[in-house]
């Protein structure tokens, strides 16, 4: 088929326009209609780095947040028994008559991903539409597992998967507890066991740790790399609400209200994850010492003691050594892994993993379906696992879609989408059917350490020490969990320090170090406030913080698609899709068989865009005022040079 144009257009993308260039020997675009005489149709995206911004600390929001934060920390610390009385009486309540909006808001996440990436929106571009992704597929897989991993790989991976299998979730099997206490004692022979107990364990844990978290990160990390580096917007959470709530809004109480919410989420995500390091962190004192059980005090004087860590890594400003260490640590991690799968019960989890995996996926809308109506036992167990997983997820969004987002500039959003959902899901259910089938397998073969008294925090380290080298192994995972938490620490502070300075991706030293120590401040009021049971304290405070963003969350669908919908790309789809069509037709009726496609002005009513009106503001608003005040170059992609005659063919 012969295309012929009255302008050679470059699709390639390599050259650009300036904003100050109209489109030479064009009559068609009625002056002053279109900011700039730029048609929508024809932008390729604005990046945040086109525009002259000014950062600078957003006084509101930090004051609020910070004045927030610290009377939390010192109500925390100066009376720890009543933060825990309104947690635990807020977190009955809440489970109750709430826990729908977690499983609404996590349910979500998966559908809007899977329905952008398989949509028209797919090809659509995380920046313009000539920019290549800064990184390889393999370093941006590996960051963004790095970012989304954490030490619950750690502290749940061999716990989980075993405490489901001793106890499984219920309306599921029946429990194994005496099974297997009858076996070790030798009154029951190994087949009394269930072995779909086994495959249920390993699912219930794939699917806390599957596609809804990730699902859930792609959706921010998408919606949040689409406004930054296609709209031109601020890294703020608000900034992808403007097209839905409206920039002065955005910008306004509103804006300052969602940003203030991320902040706070973070704040408690990231929290509750040094948390668990201290709690893992401590179990491995107690081996490596032989202290005995340790109590709060020593926990917190190893948050203090990982903390100086965490402000030296700051203040050093050595974002080069992070990086590195961070890499160091994700090797480290997967080298566990390998470890244990190649010294433990190898044949045995090479069976286990796929059978595991396809176990998850025929489970999946069943395990999905769990909620209050299925009666209180369901409520018992999605409290201590299913909720407070959720609730963990939803208030890490903020800083893992923010990262991701970061690094996932020049990629398509069905790359995004995709990859994002699927490569971190796989290697996360092969590290917990690593760890969690190889503790079911020593519960099952009586090795002590492995039944349902144990600690999630000693299960770790208890399966460490059935495998080889296991006189050096607690300093190992005590090194890595200390990695985990410095890193964790610094990177959270840097995104919070972001988020109340405008989006300033260098945010200044102090405001970083403000933001890790309320941080640590709130690990410890956590652990205070469970008393005994520190991981209590943990669970309840997370899940009351995840409730209200997760209606930003469930906002943040609608705002998202919307954006999507007045994409320049999709502007164009729309138009070479009437086009196209149109042509075919009157071809055929002109000429029959014999006809080719030329591309020329057409007749009012005619034309491509008839259809639609590219002049409504929710095409051009996004881009007007920045091209009218010139604070930046806007840039159409495509390098059109002028061409005198007038094409006479027929019209398609």
């Amino acid at each position: 088929m012969k295309t012929e144009d009255s302008a050679s257009v470059d699709n390639s993308g390599a050259k650009t326009t300036p904003i100050e260039t109209r489109l030479p020997g064009r009559t068609a675009l009625p002056v002053g209609v279109y900011p700039e005489d730029i048609h929508p149709g024809l932008l390729s995206g604005v990046g945040i780095d086109d525009k002259d911004r000014k950062f600078g600390i957003d006084k509101t929001i930090f004051a609020v947040t910070g004045t927030l934060i610290v009377g939390f920390v010192l109500w925390g610390i100066l009376s720890p028994e009543s933060v825990a009385s309104v947690a635990g009486v807020s977190f009955a309540w809440a489970m109750n008559n709430m826990g729908w909006l977690l499983n609404l808001a996590m349910g979500v996440g998966i559908f809007v991903m899977l329905y952008v990436a398989f949509s028209k929106y797919g090809k659509i571009k995380l920046g313009k539409d000539h920019e290549k992704p800064e990184f390889s597929r393999f370093s941006w897989v590996a960051m963004m597992f790095g970012a989304g991993l954490g030490v619950g790989l750690f502290f749940y991976g061999p716990s989980e998967p075993l405490a489901n299998f001793i106890s499984p979730p219920p309306h599921t099997i029946a429990a194994q507890q005496e099974a297997i206490n009858a076996l070790q004692e030798g009154a029951a022979a190994e087949s009394q066991i269930n072995r779909e107990a086994i495959h249920q364990g390993v699912s219930q844990a794939s699917y806390h740790w599957g596609l809804h978290i990730w699902s859930m990160y792609a959706l921010v990390g998408g919606a949040l790399g689409y406004a930054t580096f296609r709209r031109g917007r601020p890294t703020l959470i608000s900034s992808i609400f403007q097209t839905l709530l409206g920039k002065k809004h955005t910008q306004g109480f509103v804006g300052k209200i969602i940003d203030i919410f991320a902040i706070v989420a973070t704040l408690f995500g990231t929290a509750t994850t040094l948390g668990l390091s201290a709690i893992q962190i401590g179990q491995g004192v107690t081996i490596v010492s032989g202290i005995g059980p340790i109590g709060n005090n020593v926990l917190i004087v190893i948050i203090s003691i990982l903390g100086a860590g965490f402000i030296i890594s700051a203040v050093s400003g050595v974002t080069r050594g992070i990086r590195y260490l961070s890499n160091t640590n994700i090797t480290l991690t997967l080298g566990l892994v390998l470890f244990a799968f190649f010294t433990g019960p190898t044949l045995y989890l090479l069976n286990l993993i796929p059978s595991g995996i396809l176990h998850y996926l025929d489970n999946y809308l069943a395990m999905m379906s769990k909620s209050l109506s299925w009666g209180p036992e369901t409520v018992e167990f999605q409290a201590w696992w299913t909720a407070f997983y959720w609730a963990w997820w939803i208030a890490w969004t903020p800083f893992v879609g923010m990262f991701i987002a970061r690094i996932s500039r020049g990629r398509t959003l069905r790359e995004f989408a995709l990859v994002t959902m699927g490569v971190p899901t796989l290697i996360l259910i092969l590290a917990f059917t690593v760890f969690g089938g190889s503790s079911i397998i020593h519960s099952i073969n009586g090795v002590e350490g492995f039944d349902g008294d144990a600690s999630p925090e000693a299960v770790l380290f208890n399966l460490f020490d059935t495998l080889p080298f296991n006189n050096i192994m607690p300093f190992i995972l005590i090194g890595v969990l200390a990695i985990f938490f410095i890193t964790a620490a610094d990177s959270a502070s840097v995104v919070m320090g972001m988020m109340t300075s405008r989006g300033n991706p260098a945010p200044k030293k102090g405001l970083v170090v403000f933001w890790g120590l309320c941080m640590l401040g709130i690990a410890i009021v956590m652990l205070l406030s469970g008393g005994e049971d520190a991981l209590s304290g943990l669970q309840s405070l997370i899940y009351l913080i995840a409730l209200p963003f997760s209606l930003v969350l469930i906002l943040m669908v609608v705002a998202f698609l919307k954006d999507l919908t007045t994409d320049p790309a999709r502007l164009r789809y729309e138009y070479a899709q009437k086009a196209m069509s149109d042509a075919v037709i009157r071809g055929i009726e002109t000429h029959g068989d014999e006809f080719e496609i030329a591309v020329k002005h057409s007749p009012d009513g005619r034309g491509a865009g008839s259809d639609v009106d590219a002049s409504d503001p929710k095409y051009t608003e996004w881009y007007k005022e920045e091209a009218q005040t010139g604070t930046m170059k806007l840039v159409t992609g495509h390098e059109i040079e002028p061409h005198g005659q007038d094409n006479t063919e027929s019209q398609g």
